[in-house]
């Protein structure tokens, strides 16, 4: 089994579909306003770019370690009603995440782009389909990364914060290169792996989180597997009672 990802088919991109649900976002504050016009025509606030921070690696995978700070990760792909779920959950515990969506299932489920900004959370792209990009020839894999990219921008009109690879828990140095030249300065890796996409209960990805965690860790989760929603209560009340946060992670390295 690749690590990272679950290993779940790919599918054809649909057609293109309209965004919808625009309304104001709470933006960085170093980030000038800006907007977008999608394709029906109205106009929406530009969602937040990719930032370079100095300080990090070209290839990121934990935040500073003197912060009681973590920053749960989440691969956007799956049933949107799991999805919900999660995000609905985090949010009530006043936790922040940070989703990295394939871009088929932004076609499948437009919506879903707009309301993980809405909710407060980071939004970046884990390639269009989802196959080894490590293993792909330069052109293919910097389509499958320009592909997402176009999708992300045509939602919210950014290419989004991150870049994570897919089927893979680090970018090969080609693939990180073309990450940097489609426009984003870091890869987001991490340092827990919650093997959620093993399926190996919710009390077992709770377990397997706690036990690695610690401040300035950078989890990685995924969306389309129901275990995720039924640990999240107990993971999150479980890092607040060690005194961390979840945030997502352009906090947790600001």
């Amino acid at each position: 089994m690749t690590a990272g990802c679950s290993t779940a088919g790919a599918a054809s991109p649909p057609p293109t579909l309209t965004p919808t649900h625009p309304r104001p976002q709470t933006r960085p504050a170093d980030s000038p306003p800006a907007t977008a016009t999608p394709g029906n025509g109205t106009t929406t606030p530009t969602a937040p770019t990719p930032r370079t921070f100095p300080s990090q690696p070209a290839e990121i995978t934990h935040g500073p370690r003197t912060r009681p700070l973590v920053a749960l990760t989440f691969h956007g792909q799956g049933d949107p009603a799991i999805a919900a779920s999660v995000l609905g959950e985090a949010e009530k515990a006043g936790a922040r995440v940070t989703v990295l969506a394939v871009g088929t299932w932004l076609d499948e489920h437009p919506d879903v782009a707009r309301r993980i900004l809405d909710g407060g959370h980071d939004l970046g792209n884990h390639t269009l389909h989802h196959l080894d990009i490590n293993s792909m020839p330069e052109a293919d894999a910097d389509a499958e990364i320009r592909g997402c990219a176009d999708r992300l921008r045509r939602l919210t009109g950014s290419i989004g914060t991150w870049f994570r690879p897919s089927r893979t828990a680090r970018a090969s140095p080609e693939v990180a290169r073309l990450a940097r030249r489609a426009g984003y300065p870091h890869v987001l890796s991490y340092d827990v792996d919650s093997l959620d996409y093993t399926s190996p209960g919710a009390p077992a990805v709770t377990r397997k989180v706690i036990g690695e965690v610690r401040n300035g860790s950078v989890v990685s989760l995924h969306f389309g597997y129901a275990d995720t929603v039924t640990a999240l209560p107990s993971l999150l009340h479980e890092l607040d009672r060690r005194g961390l946060r979840a945030v997502t992670t352009t906090e947790l390295l600001s």
